[in-house]
């Protein structure tokens, strides 16, 4: 593997032919020869409250965040929950894994616990499933033009917006019109 993308966004781009991922922005948390492993941070699931997924663990909360939107993180594993959070807010476990950019992961129901009593991290974003790539996979992707990567901006990860809104805001980080943008690689 020539580059390692752990900590980066990948932005889908008109010419990424999986339909599942189109217009996608994807925190990559693992990248190595063994493939990757990310989070799809714009997609909000319309039917599932974050009090609904505290409920169906049996995590009693007094006042679930209202705000907090559950993201369908990728079509692996889509019952499987990951919690995205800022490290510095040092309300992890022991097990999580720590990203670049002052970032953490967690699958452990205790983030949840700590959330739902008020006492875990004040950033954070909760994603149902995952996106996997096999070796080479995604590096194959990257190279017929579907993704885009640039650096990681918390501000992206944490924000309110979602959907096409943060996919746009993500291009435009990068100083990229998405009208400017072709589905046919080399082209601008």
């Amino acid at each position: 593997m020539a580059f390692d993308l752990t900590g980066r966004l990948l932005i889908a781009t008109p010419a990424m032919g999986d339909p599942r991922f189109a217009r996608s922005v994807i925190l990559l948390c693992a990248h190595g020869d063994d493939g990757a492993f990310g989070l799809v941070i714009n997609r909000p699931m319309p039917d599932l409250t974050f009090a609904e997924v505290l409920e169906q663990l049996a995590i009693g909360a007094g006042d679930p965040p209202a705000h907090q939107t559950v993201l369908a993180g990728g079509p692996v594993e889509p019952v499987r929950g990951f919690v995205l959070y800022r490290d510095d807010d040092a309300a992890g476990t022991p097990e999580d894994a720590a990203l670049p950019g002052g970032l953490a992961l967690s699958a452990s129901p205790e983030i949840l616990e700590a959330i739902a009593r008020g006492t875990g991290p004040a950033d954070w974003v909760l994603a149902l499933g995952y996106a996997g790539w096999g070796p080479g996979q995604l590096e194959e992707e990257i190279a017929q033009n579907g993704w885009l990567t640039a650096d990681c901006d918390p501000a992206l990860v944490f924000s309110p917006t979602r959907g096409d809104a943060l996919w746009q805001r993500a291009l435009q980080s990068m100083g990229v019109d998405p009208l400017t943008l072709s589905a046919v690689a080399g082209h601008a």
